[in-house]
């Protein structure tokens, strides 16, 4: 079979059968229960992705494909096996670096060859088209926004900058938004520089871009960081298309959308859930505590208690909701929180879980979490379904969970968490709070239900609570 009858026939077939498993896979992944299956469907779209692509280029030294292959399979191997579930968010957050970077350099890399290499005397879209040479610069922008706005979210997420809160500059909007327009100045300049000279303007614009990816992030923190890592993997998804128009790739294109689209739409859903505006997340700065709000940061009320007291109330107590937030993860508790329910549910106890669309540091954490206990897929509920049943509950055994189930979120116009939507734990007939301090969540207020009349404090690490807990509960 000719090179030619290659690319005319047999890769836009790949190409189409690995787009419907994309699809298909992206729809696999928006369920718990089907999403370790759209996982492989996805990667097996990949690998028929890569070989279209190798088949359209033809004559390609191979060992350099086989070497690249190989040294990210063991990357990816030993983030596989090495990184724990806390870590998982500042995980996602490098990987959706390294897209924007990838993107970034492919365009660099097409730059670099049809104008810098080829010394082209006229003007650049001369050498590229103007169409082309607006994706490459927009694949620069976007890929360097998503780089340094991604490595910015990780140390944030590790509290290696100010312990994860928003770092507020000086008339940061103005600065930002100067940037912003310099960015197109320079993509503009560069466009219409003849090729020796635009190549400064071409690194103007990825020092920009990268400069504009950290302030578009250090303002943000506290409870919105799963928004920031939703978003940065939309802007790493768009930058992929964009490399797509400039080699010419289709399935990277449409790849690139897919995942651009789907980022996006998860924001939104992030967005609602933290009742922000989108529009806030787009020009950044959003996540900032410009006042008060929330009352006193003094507790006066708090009543305490120890497991022996806890199980004698879940002795008999017909339904739990258990809902788990970050010290749940942090103390790698899910598998002892699995053991308690299942001996729960042994009694006759019905249990189910209350999942918040932004508990613990990133999108879907929660339910990864427990989905590595392998905690069945239907016990899983999400706000809507599971808060009309609070009222009815017997007990509410809350995980590490702080602000999403903080009910000033409906009380005070003022506060930080004001108008978010929540879990309405305090609802219940006994709600018992297992954590290690009376520490303030991500958005730095203190939590009303603490001092409710229907709730008890249990102090420690989660997985020692819940260890002790089925030590009771067995005795009973």
């Amino acid at each position: 079979m000719s090179q030619d009858v290659i690319r005319s026939t047999l890769v836009p077939i790949i190409y189409l059968i690995a787009t419907v498993l994309f699809i298909f896979g992206i729809k696999q992944l928006a369920k718990v229960k089907t999403a370790r299956r759209g996982n492989i469907i996805a990667g097996a779209g990949m690998l028929l992705a890569i070989i279209g692509a190798l088949l359209e280029l033809g004559g390609v030294d191979y060992r350099w494909i086989a070497g690249g292959m190989l040294l990210g399979t063991v990357i990816g191997a030993l983030f596989a096996v090495r990184v724990h579930m806390t870590a998982m968010p500042e995980m996602v957050a490098l990987f959706n670096g390294f897209g924007g970077i990838a993107s970034a350099l492919v365009a660099t890399s097409v730059y670099w060859d049809r104008v810098v290499q080829q010394q082209a005397t006229g003007r650049i879209y001369q050498a590229l088209g103007t169409s082309e040479a607006i994706t490459v610069m927009l694949s620069i922008l976007i890929g360097g926004v998503t780089f340094s706005g991604s490595l910015i979210a990780l140390f944030k997420l590790q509290g290696k900058l100010k312990k994860g809160q928003p770092i507020l500059l000086p008339a940061r909007h103005y600065v930002t938004f100067a940037l912003l327009f310099g960015s197109v100045a320079f993509g503009g300049v560069a466009v219409a520089t003849a090729a020796p000279g635009s190549v400064f303007w071409m690194l103007a614009l990825s020092a920009v871009s990268l400069i504009l990816g950290v302030l578009l992030t250090i303002p943000i923190g506290g409870a919105d960081m799963p928004v920031v890592v939703s978003l940065l993997n939309s802007y790493s998804g768009v930058a992929a298309s964009m490399a797509g128009f400039v080699i010419g790739n289709p399935l990277l294109i449409i790849a690139g959308a897919m995942v651009g689209a789907a980022g996006l739409i998860l924001t939104q859903i992030m967005c609602v859930a933290m009742n922000r505006s989108l529009l806030n997340v787009l020009v950044g700065g959003f996540g900032i505590t410009e006042g008060g709000g929330g009352g006193s940061d003094e507790y006066t009320t708090v009543t305490s208690c120890g497991p022996e007291e806890a199980a004698m109330l879940l002795e008999n107590a017909e339904s739990v909701i258990i809902i788990p937030g970050y010290g749940l993860a942090v103390a790698q508790a899910q598998h002892t929180v699995r053991e308690l329910a299942d001996l729960l549910k042994a009694r006759g106890t019905k249990v189910t879980y209350g999942i918040h669309p932004v508990a613990g540091r990133m999108p879907g954490h929660m339910n990864i979490l427990l989905a590595e206990a392998d905690v069945p897929y239907e016990e899983l509920l999400e706000m809507d379904v599971i808060n009309p049943e609070f009222k009815n509950t017997d007990v509410v055994i809350v995980l590490g969970a702080n602000d999403v189930v903080n009910p000033i979120a409906s009380k005070d116009p003022s506060s930080p968490i004001a108008g978010m939507p929540i879990l309405n734990a305090h609802e219940a007939r006994s709600v018992f709070v297992v954590k290690r301090s009376l520490s303030p969540g991500y958005a730095g207020i203190k939590n009303e239900l603490f001092e409710y009349d229907n709730t008890m404090m249990i102090f420690g690490d989660a997985k020692k609570v819940l260890q002790d807990l089925i030590a009771e509960v067995k005795d009973l």
